[in-house]
């Protein structure tokens, strides 16, 4: 049977009028088939702990060059390199002969000297009684006096003269003057030695406690003085931080330290300022001129957001996150933010306490579409899905950076 045009048009509109009634029946909530997964995480504000890391190297805190005091011929080395070193130990022998010679020699003239004296006294014991006489001249009783006071000052400089050898006899036995760790020999067995050019014979470094130094730009300095202006950022009272250290192979020195130097100029070349932090090293585990990290503990974020860095993406011109509403649609907002904090970023602004955030699942997000919430993000696993999400994530930053 054969429809006339006005019956199609009727049933073209019945079909389609009940096909709108269907869909006016289907629950406001049912979300789309295939409907994006992600996670979704609360933003909320808290005091939040910072370490800030820098790159440093240990220094001994007392670093003593091992020198000859005297010139002469370097008899022998008693120490073993590189190993420790006690106070006092004896570390090199100079030949002592020519020094003991001459101790000898200034004890001679220093016996001369006081013969001499015992003369000039005796005769100045003569004279006293005589000139009270007047038996003598007052001219013989000057001179016998002033015999007598020259004898005595002979005294003094021949005595001084053996306390010269006596030290430079000493000086042939050269010792260490702190424990702590050996360097090698700059100097070989018999060679000769000058006080004034050569006289460099070793190091000695001690190594408890052990000194690590690092170096604050000017701009890192001023960027802290803001921020703590803004109260965006808490030192510690009387900048009390604690040190730790971390080396080449990423574990920890087991000891803490302290800030015991900071030097009050900055270097005209670099544009930093020193600082010092003091360590226990009774082991001696560290050792002097090892590259190390510094990581510095006690300041404090007060009311920080915290983001996960996988919900932060990186947009043509900015750095921007995905919200949720209400109605579970997401929307594009755009951020400004800090310095990371572990596996989170620091949010300066462009969040509000509240707010819903796409952690897990950002990167398949489309604007304005309605997303299948499927929970809060934990740890990030290390499957195939996140890796690929990863990958996907870095070429589409990429994309975008090249744009710019």
């Amino acid at each position: 049977m054969r429809l006339n045009t006005r019956t199609w048009l009727r049933l073209t509109f019945a079909s389609a009028t009940l096909v709108l009634l269907a869909a006016c029946q289907k629950p406001a909530n049912e979300l789309p088939r295939g409907a994006t997964e992600v996670t979704v995480m609360t933003v909320s504000q808290r005091d939040t702990p910072v370490d800030f890391e820098f790159t440093a190297q240990t220094q001994s805190s007392r670093e003593v060059e091992i020198r000859a005091r005297v010139d002469g011929f370097l008899e022998k080395r008693v120490y073993t390199e590189g190993q420790l070193v006690r106070a006092g130990q004896t570390l090199f022998l100079m030949d002592a002969a020519p020094f003991e010679a001459a101790l000898q020699s200034a004890k001679g003239q220093l016996a001369q000297q006081q013969a001499r004296l015992t003369v000039a006294k005796a005769n100045l014991a003569r004279v006293i009684p005589l000139a009270a006489q007047n038996a003598l001249s007052q001219k013989d009783l000057d001179n016998a006096t002033g015999n007598d006071k020259e004898a005595e000052a002979a005294v003094i400089a021949a005595k001084g003269q053996v306390r010269t050898a006596e030290l430079n006899l000493s000086y042939t036995t050269i010792k260490s003057p702190l424990t702590g760790l050996s360097s090698f020999a700059r100097q070989q067995d018999g060679s000769y030695v000058t006080a004034s050019a050569t006289g460099l014979l070793t190091y000695v470094y001690q190594l408890d406690p052990m000194w690590v130094n690092f170096s604050v730009s000017e701009n890192e300095l001023l960027a802290y003085r803001d921020q703590i202006e803004k109260g965006q950022l808490k030192f510690p009272a009387d900048n009390d931080f604690e040190v730790s250290v971390v080396l080449a192979d990423g574990t920890e020195f087991p000891g803490r330290g302290h800030i015991n130097f900071t030097n009050p100029a900055f270097d005209t070349q670099t544009g930093t300022f020193l600082v010092r932090a003091s360590f226990a090293n009774p082991q001696g585990t560290l050792r002097p001129g090892q590259f190390v990290r510094a990581r510095v503990s006690g300041a404090v974020r007060p009311n920080a957001i915290l983001v996960p860095r996988r919900a932060v993406l990186q947009g043509s011109k900015s750095h921007f996150v995905w919200t949720i509403d209400k109605d579970a649609k997401g929307h594009q907002r755009v951020l400004e933010v800090g310095e990371w904090h572990g596996d989170d970023w620091f949010i300066t602004a462009g969040l509000q306490p509240g707010e819903r955030v796409v952690v897990d699942g950002a990167i398949r997000v489309v604007a304005d579409t309605p997303l299948k919430i499927v929970g809060t993000p934990g740890p990030r696993a290390d499957t195939g899905a996140s890796r690929r999400e990863a990958q996907q994530l870095a070429a589409l930053q990429t994309d975008l950076t090249a744009t710019k």
